[in-house]
């Protein structure tokens, strides 16, 4: 393995550390001949190439983090310099990778590598999700009224739906039967039936602005990240209400780099157990036991820098924070940092797992931090 400390000044030895633990500390072989991979979309930090430069980096999870290698992307400005990732997902049933940036959604075949297409869309594109079966994807506008439903294969709209929100993050059940979209103009998420991508639920209102949030394998639960709240909130997403607010406790609220809103990100693991939320002022992750409602606070954990972001490899052995750490959920250990082909550490919001066996990808974790009890 290589290492160039020349490419990231103070984060050099601690990149060269952290890469020596993982390597003895979270390798292991490839279970049933599957392999498992994070992809992860740079600039994924706004767009700030110092984190890992531009491109889609593929990490193996399996012999400690360790740097695959880097995927060309598109995603350029009228002067040919990288803009903002906005979100990345993967369908294994169309064998895609998507990638949106401020202007434009990506398609990549993920056997190949190639770009299939890159498209433009009205208002430009921000966080989208995908159905299971790759057949469509909900992708929002930047920050506009308006989500657009797009064909996976072509990239074609199939409808646009207008709900005057400021369009911004969006989930897409397990099952795919409905979509999730908030947007960070309103305290409601709206609910769509995706066999007529019409709107027929509204949850909330929450007490602020709706930021990040997860939904439970079930799709019975919401937890939100909202404005002027270090914590979140927990909605009912069958009758609508608003259930509970927990705020982090030991902790104060202060200025923060990115985002404007004390807690920009929340997860839950696979297994629906704990909750994570990220706290951007204090470079921590809290950690709560959802086993209980209201959940608990149990635990913190502090990151190398503010974290925008959180979510999780699919069978819930590793957490993802965007400041690239990769955190054995476990023991709550930090075992390694992502580094690039440089030694550069890497920092990311938009990063999702793809299980791979006989060539072919098999299976697609998400962006989210979806729970998978079902």
């Amino acid at each position: 393995m290589k290492f160039t400390f020349s490419a990231c000044g103070p984060f050099a030895l601690a990149a060269f550390a952290a890469a020596l633990i993982g390597l003895t500390s979270c390798s292991t072989p490839p279970a049933g001949g599957e392999r498992h991979l994070l992809y992860v979309a740079v600039p994924g930090i706004r767009n700030q190439l110092e984190f890992g430069g531009h491109g889609v980096l593929v990490f193996d999870m399996d012999r400690g983090h360790q740097f695959v290698k880097r995927i060309p992307a598109a995603g350029l400005d009228a002067k040919g310099v990288p803009v903002n990732v906005k979100g990345i997902c993967a369908s294994a049933p169309t064998q895609r990778l998507y990638v949106t940036t401020t202007n434009t959604l990506t398609c990549f075949d993920l056997v190949s590598e190639k770009i299939l297409w890159e498209k433009p869309y009205e208002g430009g594109c921000d966080r989208m999700a995908i159905a299971p079966n790759g057949k469509f994807l909900y992708v929002p506008s930047f920050e506009k009224d308006h989500w657009h439903v797009v064909d996976g294969a072509s990239g074609a709209v199939i409808k646009k739906i207008s709900i005057r929100a400021g369009a911004h993050n969006t989930i897409v059940g397990l099952d795919g039967r409905h979509a999730y979209l908030a947007g960070l103009k309103s305290p409601l998420l709206r609910v769509t039936d995706t066999a007529t991508h019409t709107v027929t639920r509204e949850v909330g209102p929450f007490s602020h602005s709706i930021r990040p949030f997860t939904i439970n394998g079930a799709q019975t639960l919401c937890f939100v990240n909202v404005n002027e709240l270090l914590g979140f909130e927990i909605g009912d997403l069958r009758s609508g209400k608003m259930l509970h607010r927990v705020e982090v406790k030991g902790f104060e609220m202060g200025p923060v780099k990115r985002h404007g809103c004390p807690s920009h990100g929340i997860g839950l693991t696979p297994d629906e157990k704990e909750i994570w939320v990220t706290d951007g002022h204090n470079q921590q992750l809290h950690i709560f036991d959802a086993t209980v409602m209201p959940p608990k606070q149990i635990q913190s954990i502090a990151v190398r820098d503010q974290p925008g972001w959180v979510t999780f490899s699919l069978d819930g052995r590793y957490a993802y924070p965007s400041t690239g750490e990769v955190i054995e959920v476990a023991t709550k250990k930090i075992l390694t940092g992502l580094t690039d082909e440089h030694g550069v550490a890497v920092h990311s919001e938009k990063m999702v797992e793809i299980v791979w066996a006989g060539g072919r990808p098999v299976r697609t974790g998400d962006q989210f931090g979806l729970g998978r009890v079902r």
